[in-house]
């Protein structure tokens, strides 16, 4: 009964006028701006960050959510529509999406993604009411070394799973710890790595280094590239929907796609890439001999997208529950928190319960918007594809300068945006993901206050961290993930898993 009342409030905060609107506003603005060449989810929160200094904690959130299970509808009709995926978890439905397209069934397609992902975002959502509060409970028996192993754990299994080098992603992750290092210290107040800049005393901003490594850098990197590679495609979409024989193939995959997707993102160093990896290797394997795999089967397309929409919201459960992101959009979000004065984990349902409640309430009414609205948006997300980046790059510029600038009025502050961009754009160059240094830089603070903590508690004896079952346990896990990924195995696989056609 409990979990109906906390629905119930959710529910009536989420009824409300402005959240509704806002709801909408992150759901239309995450499927639209999938779709646009160089612009994804994560940057789509940092250009809205600033955006939110003006709205309270709640209504801020229920719209960044909403940018983020939005872009994951975004995302699978884009790898439909276009010859290339605009999203993680549309790397892995892409092939047999556009194979569906060439054979003029791109109606059908787009029908089955659409379905899979609405019903996997309802599933995923109810995930979310049922696990959060007893993971909660849990975490409050949590100590600063449990604390300090869980997001170290959080760290490392996010690192691990990002694309390209595994070494090139844990280093970017202690690169992001050490940023976070700037600025006074909590305890005594003594300057840190200011180098004579007042400015530094209160730290980096979260939104100059998001600003500056991912829009900004993305932006640059992007037009360094041949026109014919960074420029999208759309492909004409006929209205014919699915017939009985793709829906009576589509619904057990998407049941399938959805149980894998909602345990794979709601583990830390998991997501919607490798959960809807995941989903495509079933499919393919159940499919057998009969399955026209990589031609156009509905099930290649189903399971990812349903995978892809699970996980994307089952990733809100570490986040929630324990503060920890497993992507770089819950690390934006987590900043979102921080922002508002809001220390994310176990305590915001207690604290705060309208704002928990209200924003898993928000999702379920999210997802009805989206699946009303979304194939009537085909022809307009067709058009945005054929925006050239050539004239959509100068405009995200100057959006995110201006949002830096507006925070502080800070000239400073964008300074800091253009020399961030361009360590982006070399750590493009040198094929480092941005995912795990604003993952660490996020968690810096968090990862820094539990160990110093754990250490007084301790009189200096590291030993605390073995000698307590939990943290010892989830300290083996973290040294597990490593181990596993360093495999010759796991690396074929993995370099193999990141390819996208």
């Amino acid at each position: 009964m409990e979990l109906f009342d906390n629905l119930a409030l959710g529910f009536a905060v989420a009824f409300t006028v402005p959240n509704l609107l806002f709801a909408l506003l992150g759901c239309l603005i995450g499927t639209l701006i999938a779709v646009l060449p160089g612009i994804g989810p994560v940057a789509a929160v940092a250009m809205l960050l600033p955006a939110t200094y003006a709205l309270d904690a709640t209504p801020a959130l229920i719209m960044l959510a909403g940018i983020c299970y939005g872009a994951q509808y975004g995302s699978t009709t884009t790898a439909i529509l276009a010859d290339v995926a605009s999203g993680p978890a549309a790397v892995a439905m892409a092939t047999d999406g556009r194979q569906m397209v060439r054979q003029g069934r791109a109606g059908a397609a787009l029908a089955v993604a659409v379905l899979g992902v609405f019903a996997a975002g309802c599933v995923g959502t109810l995930a979310i009411a049922v696990l959060a509060a007893p993971l909660t409970e849990i975490a409050f028996r949590f100590g600063p070394a449990e604390y300090f192993s869980l997001l170290l754990l959080g760290l490392v299994g996010a690192a691990s799973a990002a694309p390209g080098s595994r070494t090139k992603a844990i280093a970017m992750a202690v690169v992001g710890l050490l940023l976070a290092q700037v600025g006074a210290d909590p305890l005594s107040g003594a300057m840190r790595y200011g180098f004579g800049f007042a400015q530094l005393e209160g730290g980096i901003g979260v939104v100059v280094v998001a600003m500056g490594i991912v829009v900004v850098a993305e932006v640059i990197a992007r037009l360094g590239r041949p026109a014919s590679s960074r420029e999208l495609l759309p492909r004409p979409v006929e209205r014919s929907g699915p017939t009985r024989d793709d829906m009576r193939q589509a619904w057990p995959a998407v049941v399938r796609g959805t149980s894998l997707g909602a345990i794979v993102g709601a583990v830390p160093g998991g997501g919607a890439l490798l959960a809807s990896l995941a989903a495509y290797s079933v499919e393919r394997r159940l499919a057998g001999a009969g399955g026209r795999f990589g031609r156009g089967d509905v099930r290649g397309v189903a399971g990812p997208a349903s995978a892809g929409s699970a996980s994307a919201h089952t990733s809100f459960v570490p986040m929630l529950a324990f503060g920890i992101p497993v992507h770089a959009v819950m690390a934006l979000l987590i900043g979102a928190m921080l922002i508002k004065g809001i220390e994310p984990g176990p305590q915001v349902m207690a604290s705060d319960p309208q704002l928990f409640w209200g924003l898993i309430a928000s999702m379920w009414i999210g997802n009805a918007l989206l699946a009303v609205v979304e194939l009537p948006l085909v022809g307009i997300r067709r058009r945005l594809l054929s925006v050239p980046h050539r004239a959509l790059a100068p405009v995200v510029a100057l959006i995110a300068c201006v949002g830096v600038y507006s925070l502080r009025g800070s000239a400073f502050d964008v300074g800091m945006t253009a020399l961030f961009a361009l360590v982006g754009y070399a750590m493009h160059k040198l094929s480092c993901e941005p995912a795990p240094l604003l993952i660490g830089f996020i968690l810096g603070p968090a990862m820094e206050g539990n160990l110093r903590q754990a250490l007084l508690l301790s009189h200096g004896d590291w030993g605390i961290f073995v000698d307590r079952t939990l943290s010892a346990g989830l300290l083996v896990l973290s040294a597990l993930i490593v181990v596993i990924a360093s495999l010759p195995a796991a690396r074929r696989r993995r370099e193999d898993a990141f390819v996208e056609d």
